[in-house]
């Protein structure tokens, strides 16, 4: 009775050992955009359906840092560049529909927000905004982006806190739908990470 009660333990160590590798298996997991939403969120609270992997893995749209000179390709912008994460590349969604928007006012400030799962030594987040009369029928690439980024939030180095928030003026001279990408870049590592949000002007 003794050895089966040692053994019955052994194996309850090993399923809570392993269901604890699995929960922090997300430790590639990094961060994303809730304000205002992003693409991957959007997928991953189900609001928009049929986007794979990335309904999982918000967290994890990573790519070569150096945008706009370097970077994900263009047409792999939202994505950052990962194959397994091009539902959120295109023009529409997954099952054709518009993304959803959020409704923001051109030279009024707006507070973006960061949720992080691991937290990096962080150089800056940067965010650029397509141009009026961008081609909305493709998959975004710097030709669509003003490519000088409307703010940028030096953060030298620091690990930024769980959820991080600042604010920052919206361009003006804008309406109608547009992308706003979000990079945040990585002190030390080569990568970036990228969150495609759509707004309303």
């Amino acid at each position: 009775m003794r050895t089966k009660g040692k053994l019955y333990a052994a194996v309850l160590g090993l399923a809570t050992a392993g269901a604890f590798v699995l929960s922090t298996g997300g430790a590639s997991g990094h961060g994303y955009t809730d304000l205002p939403i992003s693409r991957q969120l959007l997928c991953a609270d189900g609001t928009v359906r049929g986007c794979g992997e990335i309904q999982w893995e918000p967290q994890s749209v990573e790519g070569p840092k150096g945008f706009p000179a370097g970077g994900p390709a263009d047409g792999q912008l939202c994505s950052g560049g990962e194959t397994r994460f091009g539902q959120l590349d295109g023009a529409r969604t997954p099952r054709g529909a518009e993304w959803p928007t959020t409704k923001v006012t051109g030279g009024q400030s707006y507070t973006f927000r960061w949720q992080f799962e691991a937290r990096h030594a962080t150089t800056d987040f940067r965010y650029y905004v397509t141009k009026q009369g961008w081609n909305q029928g493709h998959a975004l690439t710097r030709a669509d982006l003003n490519t000088t980024p409307f703010l940028t939030v030096p953060y030298g180095g620091k690990q930024p806190p769980a959820t991080l928030s600042h604010s920052g003026t919206l361009p003006t001279g804008l309406s109608g739908h547009h992308v706003i990408l979000g990079v945040w870049t990585i002190a030390d590592t080569g990568n970036a990470f990228y969150a495609c949000s759509d707004v309303t002007f």
